[in-house]
């Protein structure tokens, strides 16, 4: 499931652990969301999806929520 692998992407980048409300992980209020784990972020889904992510989808992507809603555009089966 993809989800599944955007989840892992957000754990191992962010070093996240434990029970996590998705909904709440938001870039520059979740710890360890700043630029530079923005773009580890973007680069290890863009290789694990096999996608390259157009400039404003990067913008764009401002929580775990908004990036699923962008990879779908991509159509990355994140249900």
């Amino acid at each position: 499931m993809s989800v599944d692998v955007v989840q892992r992407v957000f754990r191992d980048v962010l070093s996240l652990e434990g029970e996590i409300d998705w909904s709440s992980v938001k870039y520059q209020e979740t710890e360890g969301w700043d630029s530079v784990a923005h773009m580890a972020i973007v680069a290890d889904l863009e290789d694990n999806f096999e996608i390259m992510l157009e400039i404003d989808d990067v913008i764009d992507m401002s929580s775990f929520d908004e990036t699923l809603r962008i990879l779908k555009n991509y159509e990355v089966d994140v249900q």
